[in-house]
């Protein structure tokens, strides 16, 4: 017995021992040999992290117009659990259909969800529609849930919301192919937004510290801290007011023409800050994911887009002309068509038969492709052509700080003589971005420098306070500052000349405005050319003497096929009309002294001219005190002084009247066109050049018709009550750009 009991006492303390030599090794294979490993998962028991959500940086217009912010926003959530418990599925189903307008079949699988073993999940977030909505939807939310409350006298209803953070852009639709726009989960998509999300976002902070079992935070707790670093602040040099002209004007132009797109660009051309840039279609990016929002909408054409520019282009060879000092405005030549060796057929002019022998300035305001043919193939030659060209920057992109810009493409055959002739009118192997039409002209309008376009005015970093302030970067003088105000001279010609110029249409009472029309017809894909389709622009800047504003205006497929003259030209004139008022630009002879000696803008109509005292002046120095002060005139005759002129001096001019100048006459009377004039200006000018008159009808000259009677000339006046070339009489305005070799 006594030896049973031993055997059992050692049986016991042998399975002691051996328990103990277990625990002991197992916790030194614990402890010892994998303490790392046990180490990490204690710490991740203990250890915790909060994040510290960076505030993104707000963008301003020029004036501190908030145009993107961040601002609270809230999530809805159901808990599928408490809803079934207190059974209110179909009433929180309908509710919240009526409200975010989701869809009854996706809100029944939200509040019903299970998961892989069957049972009710918890929180479930209702995506999209009730993804970080607004505070007034929320309070519509909450309304709903205090319905719930009251009819089932609970306290839980299993609907609720979340506060979060969300990008919110107050304007809308206004400049939104500028801002771009951030989705949902707060990254960046397109627009400023997507070109500076760096800098904008800003880098989240963290705190990481150590709590016990039920979350709270332990005394000796090793905490480390890395501070959070909000986004910087973006203050534009975009005008909300002047953004706010150009999206209006788009607009009723896009209603009259229904066209494919339009893009319009305004900026200061002395130091090619963008004060406006829109595109339509357009979006809102609060809206981004609209069903009504068609891809094509987000399309930033202004910068995105390259095309044949068509006469707009004109400028680029005007100005090389006018640099190598081979444009005579008093010069004739030929119109209709020109024959170049080396081309089958000839190039003609739009109307194909032309305006028979014309002067240069004219071949100008008529946009006349012979004359720039003549000018830019054949006076510069394609190489300085093709220089110039280079210069104004349409072998590059323009650096503009957007996301997405493309470059233009030249690329003509050295040895076909087509594609380096239609070059001097924009066309052929030639395409161009509305942005690089805008910094060309531009260039014209400051004195002849390139420049890099830029929307960004000045970024603000929160964090340090510093502000950067970006300035303006010429690029290279294209031209001296004398030929870029001479070749704006004649580009003001095209709009003062209300009768011939082909940009009549952006006439502005009041102000001088240079500028030059663009119908493009497009290639049809085919290896010609779809006369039914065009793209129609207007491209200038005002005013002539002190330019404050350059615009361009590019609308892609007008209805009919309208010109540039007659479609985009009335949305130049709309926009700037509005934006020099607004600048505190004074119309010609517009401004009165204050009694502090500052100078004011009146709001009455500008001071009417009166034509300046020509007579005995050389020709030249008459056409160049006219072209400076923005006259529209006509010399008549082949003399080098002016004998008279009409109206004599100090007579207050009408709007866009001519001043004829009339010179010692040869041996062929020359006769001016005077289709357009009043009954009394037509017979002054014929008597001054004592020329027989006939006259048919009354009120303004439609035709005229020259003869011969009793062996003197006789000219024969067609007059029409309604004058069919004033202003405000709509006319025809022929596409003054071809493209046939």
């Amino acid at each position: 017995m006594l030896k049973r009991i031993k055997l059992r006492t050692l049986f016991i303390g042998g399975c002691i021992t051996l328990f103990f030599l277990v625990l002991v090794a197992r916790v030194f294979w614990i402890q010892v040999l994998q303490s790392e490993s046990w180490q990490e998962k204690a710490a991740k028991q203990w250890a915790h992290e909060s994040v510290i959500k960076a505030v993104r940086g707000t963008i301003e217009d020029r004036n501190g117009i908030v145009l993107a912010s961040d601002v609270p926003a809230y999530t809805v959530v159901v808990d599928p659990a408490v809803i079934a418990e207190l059974k209110i599925g179909e009433e929180v189903i309908q509710g919240l259909h009526d409200l975010l307008n989701k869809p009854v079949d996706q809100l029944k699988i939200l509040v019903e969800a299970k998961d892989d073993k069957g049972n009710l999940l918890k929180n479930r977030e209702v995506r999209t529609e009730g993804w970080k909505i607004d505070q007034e939807m929320k309070g519509k939310v909450d309304a709903f849930i205090k319905k719930l409350r009251k009819e089932h006298d609970i306290l839980e209803t299993g609907v609720g919301t979340v506060r979060e953070q969300r990008r919110y852009y107050p304007k809308k639709t206004l400049a939104a192919h500028i801002l771009g726009y951030t989705n949902r989960d707060g990254i960046a998509i397109a627009g400023l937004e997507k070109y500076f999300d760096k800098q904008l976002k800003g880098v989240d902070g963290k705190l990481n510290y150590q709590s016990d079992g039920k979350g709270f935070k332990l005394p000796d707790s090793q905490d480390t801290f890395q501070p959070v670093v909000n986004g910087s602040d973006f203050k534009l040099t975009i005008d909300s007011t002047i953004q706010y002209y150009i999206e209006e004007a788009m607009k009723k132009a896009y209603e009259l023409y229904k066209p494919k797109s339009i893009s319009v660009i305004a900026a200061d051309p002395n130091t090619m800050e963008i004060l406006g840039l829109a595109n339509f279609p357009t979006f809102n990016p609060n809206e981004f994911w609209n069903s009504e929002t068609k891809p094509g909408d987000f399309y930033n054409h202004a910068i995105m887009s390259r095309f044949e520019p068509g006469s707009t282009f004109k400028v680029v060879t005007l100005a090389g002309a006018v640099e190598e000092n081979l444009f005579d405005p008093n010069a004739y030549f030929m119109s209709g068509q020109i024959k170049l060796k080396g081309l089958r057929k000839p190039i003609p002019d739009i109307n194909r038969v032309g305006w028979g022998e014309i002067t240069y300035l004219e071949g100008v305001k008529r946009s006349s492709n012979v004359a720039f043919v003549k000018l830019g193939y054949e006076m510069l030659g394609k190489e300085r052509l093709l220089q110039y060209i280079t210069d104004f920057g349409f072998k590059d992109k323009t650096g503009i700080d957007l996301p997405g810009e493309i470059i233009g493409r030249v690329n003509p055959d050295p040895n076909n003589v087509s594609e380096n002739a239609t070059l001097s009118y924009g066309h052929g192997k030639l395409e161009v971005t509305p942005i690089q039409q805008l910094t060309a002209v531009a260039a014209i309008a400051n004195g002849g420098k390139l420049m890099v376009p830029h929307v960004v005015k000045e970024i603000t970093d929160p964090n340090t306070g510093k502000t950067t302030v970006t300035q303006p970067e010429v690029v290279r003088q294209v031209i001296s500052k004398e030929s870029a105000r001479e070749t704006g001279s004649y580009l003001e010609q095209v709009v003062a000349d209300l009768q011939h110029g082909t940009g009549r249409y952006a006439y502005i009472e009041g102000y001088r405005v240079a500028g030059k029309t663009g119908t493009a017809i497009k290639p049809d894909g085919k290896g010609g050319y779809d006369r039914d389709k065009v793209r129609s622009s207007f491209l200038g800047y005002a005013p002539v003497n002190d330019p404050k504003i350059a615009v361009y205006v590019i609308i892609d497929e007008p209805a009919d096929a309208a010109g540039g003259g007659v479609a985009a030209g009335p949305v130049f004139k709309e926009i700037v009309s509005q934006a020099l008022p607004y600048m505190g630009v004074p119309k010609t002879g517009d401004t009165s002294d204050t009694d502090s000696g500052k100078k004011t803008v009146k709001a009455q109509a500008s001071v009417q001219r009166k034509a300046p005292d020509l007579t005995s002046k050389t020709v030249k120095a008459a056409r160049e005190l006219l072209i400076n002060g923005g006259y529209d005139f006509e010399t008549v005759g082949q003399g080098a002084t002016v004998v008279s002129q009409y109206p004599e001096k100090g007579t207050v001019l009408a709007t866009g009247q001519r001043i004829y100048l009339l010179t010692q006459q040869g041996e062929k009377q020359t006769i001016p066109d005077l289709r357009g004039q009043s009954l009394r200006d037509a017979l002054e000018i014929l008597n001054l050049l004592k020329i027989g008159i006939a006259v048919d009808g009354e009120g303004y000259v439609s035709e005229q018709t020259e003869g011969i009677k009793n062996g003197k000339p006789l000219v024969t006046l067609k007059l029409n009550p309604i004058n069919e070339y004033g202003e405000d009489i709509p006319v025809t305005v022929p596409a003054e750009d071809a493209a046939e070799e």
